[in-house]
């Protein structure tokens, strides 16, 4: 009989709980994940939680590149998750909120960077840590500009990540929004009935079995679940409407909709359009004139004081 569930820890993280992902993104982690829990083809070993697994060149193959060393690029590649973990065999692009805030808080505390850069091309992904990453980004570009550069898509998390930038910058076919979440409720009771295999399950309190994968939805389940969809929403809606700016009902009125170039600008989900190395050419360029000038500055006060003592 094959194994129904070979990895209970990541498909808690899938299943039955909220997720600031476009469809897309989450139908990519379950084609991996669904056909390894109904034929145990992979071996557990194979799945580590608590690490990231991203090797110096996956990182530097796709982000932009910058010499300039006033400007620290932080690369926002692949599925979000809240802590450090990895699906090895399966994705080789993910990042973690709590790696993106320990590379943040880096960067705030060099006093050689002038600007920090997020290079993003991600659909999004878990719901719990995205909020406190974004409010510290928020926090943080008090501090120092934070830019993010959607390098080519800034979805749902992804999105909540860059609205908190001090300035989006997207190209003509670049997409941000998805300002939504999406929960999926995966439920075997037939599988298992078909399989010879019948679960109890012994609870106290309405809600403690909600959301089983061994049963259908019950009204208590539904309940709750959509509770929980209404209050990450909520987060959502009201923080992007914070760090941009704008009326909630604006955000709110997109529908969770993806906009693309100019028509993202127009709906305020973005500031300028430029390609993502012209983007990341100019900011150091700023800060490479502003250092020529200040040393003009230094070689005009060092001629006059030189001046003087003659």
């Amino acid at each position: 009989m094959p194994k129904l569930i070979n990895y209970p820890h990541l498909a808690n993280q899938v299943f039955g709980v909220p997720h600031y992902a476009t469809p897309q993104t989450l139908d990519a982690v379950k084609s991996v994940l669904v056909p390894r829990m109904l034929s145990g083809s992979l071996a557990l070993s194979d799945i580590e939680l608590n690490k990231i697994n991203l090797s110096k060149n996956d990182i530097e193959a796709t982000a932009v590149t910058s010499t300039a060393s006033p400007v620290k690029v932080i690369p926002i590649h692949g599925l979000l998750t809240t802590r450090r973990g990895s699906i090895n065999a399966a994705c080789t692009e993910l990042v973690s909120y709590e790696k993106l805030r320990t590379d943040i808080n880096q960067a705030l505390n060099d006093a050689s960077i002038k600007e920090i850069v997020l290079d993003i091309n991600s659909g999004g992904g878990t719901a719990a840590g995205c909020k406190e990453l974004a409010d510290f980004i928020y926090q943080s570009r008090e501090i120092k500009p934070i830019t993010a550069i959607v390098n080519y898509s800034a979805f749902s998390a992804a999105y909540f990540i860059a609205a908190a930038c001090s300035k989006v910058i997207l190209s003509e076919t670049s997409g941000v929004g998805s300002i939504g979440v999406i929960l999926e409720h995966m439920e075997m009771s037939k599988l298992e009935e078909n399989a010879g295999v019948k679960f109890t399950t012994l609870y106290r309190g309405d809600y403690k079995n909600a959301g089983s994968i061994h049963e259908p939805l019950s009204d208590h389940a539904l309940e709750f679940l959509n509770g929980q969809l209404d209050w990450t929403y909520k987060l959502f809606t009201e923080s992007v409407a914070k760090y941009r700016g704008v009326d909630v009902q604006t955000i709110i009125n997109t529908q969770a909709r993806c906009y693309f170039g100019n028509e993202a600008i127009s709906a305020g989900l973005a500031d300028e359009l430029q390609t993502p190395q012209n983007a990341i050419n100019l900011i150091a360029s700023q800060y490479q004139q502003q250092a020529k000038v200040q040393n003009n500055i230094k070689i005009r006060a060092q001629a006059i004081a030189n001046a003087s003592r003659i």
